[in-house]
């Protein structure tokens, strides 16, 4: 496995584990996180604040189902289930686009959608 996908797997594992230092670690201090309609985050205190979802009750389950690598850009695509506080359950599907620059990740672009919420 490459060294950017070690990244990738790395920064997966951060939010499988909610750690904060591991996810940023990952990413450089300039790092831009867009969600297309969603957010635009510019830089690490920005990308900090949205690591955990506040409704959330646990770690989410997070499974990647394919890592495709191109030069400086891998994308993962997975899915995400989470527990929140009010009960009811988050599944998701996602492709997140990952640039790198300098060993480190310095664009993301996550692609989400939801397939249901019970």
């Amino acid at each position: 496995m490459s060294e950017q996908k070690q990244i990738v797997e790395k920064y997966m594992d951060g939010f499988r584990h909610t750690d904060h230092e591991k996810i940023l670690s990952c990413l450089t201090d300039d790092i831009v996180w867009e969600m297309p309609g969603f957010y635009l985050h510019n830089g690490k205190a920005a990308f900090d604040k949205d690591i955990e979802n506040a409704n959330a009750d646990g770690h989410p389950d997070i499974k990647i189902m394919r890592l495709v690598e191109e030069g400086n850009i891998v994308v993962a695509e997975g899915t995400v289930k989470a527990k929140m506080k009010d009960g009811s359950k988050l599944d998701a599907v996602f492709c997140d686009v990952f640039h790198f620059k300098d060993e480190k990740i310095s664009r993301l672009t996550s692609y989400v959608m939801f397939n249901k919420q019970l």
